[in-house]
Formats: structure tokens, C-alpha cells, sequence
């Protein structure tokens, strides 16, 4: 008696067993969109457009960059123009829920606290936390300069900083019914510069990493998780890529100071460069980030679904997704979008057809994994 199994029974059981891992394995659990959060006055506007294009396009996740255009109760010194009110929050997060979308609050801490030739508010109004106080912000702003001036940071060290801020990321974090939150935390130049009385010739790495775990501890006292970019966390020399995409200003080894609970966005806007499976091997959670060049975006996301189809389980689960990054406002964004005559500038750049590129790729690969 032949009790062996049919050869294209095999086949079948193993087409079926392949199926139902596909089916159950979600490759993209972060489908997201980083932008500006809207003006007043577009934000009924942008609840449907997250209805009518977002959400069917499969985005789940939206970073939205508050910073300081939200009526803070905490802190009213620190509205900046044209603020959100607390009502206006809770109808864009509940009507962001009703479709699948959750959204993550981000407000830049440590870096970015101004811009070329403007303070933040938090500077304008404590100028006394500038980590460079005596590098004065230009009336014409150019790149390079003598000071390597592209934006301020304030002091992790001063003594009154944290208690400013973290009133911003609580009252944030409370009026999002969030459970997540973005720090920012890019292209921080000016850390423990010579002009700082308490930072003056630390180490780099532990300041920022130093930072990284005080702004997590905190979040976490109210089970709220952090999310920061990756740039600071490269050695730029080492990789080739550089002082933007990555640090050229002893940064890079903070990477093993900080808690592995803090989730990576690794964004790369030149080239789909591999560093997510660096943050992945080093025990965190990464996400890889496009801008403006759509091939890129799908480089992006055939890159994670390859390293998720390649690791182990324990490192596959650390490949988040993806998300596109905007850097203009939201009505900019949605305008173009809307244009059918929108097409690729000079230089091959369209932020919104690199967004379109990047969910169009993700449909292709969720389609193959359910076929």
C-alpha cells in the first residue's frame, strides 16, 4: 500500500499554508502621511479629503505637525498664528477615527526651534532656553554660512525647559486622545555648542540621547509611545549619506543610549537607502519616509516588504511601513492633488505624486500577499 502523499496535493497544501501566513501577515501596519496641520478654516476641507482620498487610498496613520498652532491652555503665551481650537481638534480626531485613521500629534523638541530667519514661539517667548544665544538669526538667511546656522535648538540642560515643554506635549497629547506622539528631533545642529554655558563640551550622543529618554519617560507615564526622526541616529561619515539624512556632528551613537521602545520614521528623499534594517538590527521599530521623488516612495516600499519577507519574525515585525512626509501646508497639498494637470517639476520633483506612488505600491504588494 502506497501511503505517500500525491505530489499535487503537496502543491495544494502548501499554496494554502503560504495563503493563509500572507493573508495573516499585515506588511504595512503603518501606512502613513506626515503634513501640517490645517488652517481653521480648511479644516472641514481636510476632514474630507482624509474621508474621500486619505482613508480609501488606505492611509491609517497621520502625523500632524502642531507645533504651536494649537489654543494652548497650559502655555497661552506660547499660541502661535492662526491656531486650532480645542473643538476643532476633536472634530478632525473623531471624524479621523470614524475611517481608520489615527492621528499622531508632533510637536519639534530639541531642534528646529526656528526657522533661517525666525524664532520659534518658545524662543521668541523664553529666549533664555537658546542653546546659541549668541548667534543672532539673519534679516536675509543663506546656506552656507559662518555659524552653520539652519536652525536653532534649545538647551536640554537649562533647568526650566522641560517643564515648559512638557505642559505643550501633555495638553497635546490629552487633546488628540493620543497614544502616540512625534518629537521631531531632525537635523539638530547645535548641540553641545561652544556658545552654551551647561553644554559646552559634553558629549553630543548623551545629550541627545539623554533627551531621547527624558521625553520618553515622561510620555510614558501615560502610556504614550514616542516617535522620532532617524537622521540623528546615522553616522553620516561612516554611510556616505551625509550632515542631512544623517549626523556629521557626533550624534550617531546615541542610537545605543536609547530605549528600544521609541519608534524610528527614517526618511531618505534621495535614494531608498537600507538604514531601516540598521534601526531594526539595533531593536527598534522603523518606518521608511519619501518626499518628493516618486521613485523613491516605491523603492521605499518594496525595500520593507522585501526585509519583512527576508528576516526572522522577531526582525520582520520591527518594519513598520511607510509615510509619506510633506513639508509645505495642507491646503498646498490638497490643492495639487486636486489638479489633474499637476505633474513632476523640472528637477523630477512632486510630493503629491510621490504620495500617489507610495500608496499605489502599497496596493500592488497588499495584492500580491492576498492573491
Amino acid at each position: 500500500m502506497n501511503n505517500s502523499i500525491p505530489s499535487n496535493l503537496i502543491s495544494l497544501l502548501c499554496f494554502f499554508f503560504l495563503s493563509i501566513g500572507l493573508q495573516g501577515q499585515e506588511p504595512f501596519q503603518v501606512k502613513g502621511l506626515c503634513i501640517a496641520a490645517p488652517q481653521p478654516q480648511s479644516l472641514d476641507g481636510f476632514i474630507d479629503f482624509a474621508k474621500n482620498e486619505l482613508a480609501p487610498n488606505g492611509i491609517n496613520t497621520l502625523v500632524l505637525r502642531i507645533d504651536y498652532r494649537y489654543e494652548y491652555e497650559s502655555r497661552p503665551e506660547l499660541i502661535g498664528e492662526n491656531p486650532l481650537r480645542k473643538e476643532q481638534v476633536k472634530k478632525l480626531v473623531n471624524a479621523c477615527r470614524e475611517v481608520g485613521i489615527e492621528i499622531i500629534p508632533q510637536v519639534n523638541l530639541l531642534g528646529h526651534q526656528s526657522w533661517h530667519s525666525k524664532a520659534s514661539k518658545l524662543l521668541e517667548v523664553y529666549p533664555e532656553f537658546d542653546e546659541t544665544p549668541n548667534i543672532k538669526l539673519p534679516e536675509k538667511y543663506e546656506w552656507p554660512n559662518d555659524d552653520g546656522l539652519y536652525c536653532k535648538s534649545y538647551c536640554p540642560l537649562h533647568p526650566e525647559v522641560h517643564e515648559v515643554v512638557f505642559d505643550l506635549v501633555d495638553e497635546i497629547v490629552a487633546v488628540f486622545e493620543a497614544k502616540t506622539f512625534h518629537a521631531g528631533m531632525d537635523e539638530v545642529f547645535y548641540l553641545a555648542h561652544e556658545d552654551c554655558p551647561r553644554c559646552r563640551g559634553l558629549d553630543p550622543a548623551r545629550l541627545f540621547a539623554d533627551e531621547v529618554r527624558k521625553i520618553r519617560d515622561h510620555l510614558a507615564e501615560t502610556d504614550t509611545r514616542l516617535w522620532i526622526w532617524g537622521d540623528r541616529l546615522i553616522d553620516g561619515a561612516e554611510t556616505g549619506i551625509g550632515m542631512w539624512e544623517a549626523s556629521m556632528n557626533n550624534t550617531a551613537r546615541a542610537i545605543d543610549m536609547i530605549p528600544k521602545d521609541v519608534v524610528i520614521t527614517d526618511w531618505h528623499y534621495e535614494r531608498a537607502d537600507p538604514t531601516p534594517a540598521y534601526f531594526a538590527t539595533k531593536g527598534f521599530d522603523v518606518i521608511a519616509c519619501p518626499w518628493r521623488l516618486p521613485k523613491v516612495a516605491s523603492d521605499q516600499v518594496q525595500m520593507i516588504a522585501d526585509l519583512k519577507a527576508n528576516s526572522t519574525k522577531k526582525m520582520a515585525d520591527r518594519f513598520l511601513g511607510v509615510m509619506h512626509t510633506y513639508w509645505s501646508s495642507a491646503e498646498q497639498f490638497m490643492k495639487a492633488y486636486k489638479d489633474p494637470s499637476h505633474k513632476l517639476n523640472e528637477r523630477g520633483h512632486s510630493p503629491v505624486l510621490t504620495f500617489r506612488a507610495m500608496t499605489s505600491a502599497i496596493k500592488e504588494r497588499e495584492n500580491v500577499n492576498t492573491q
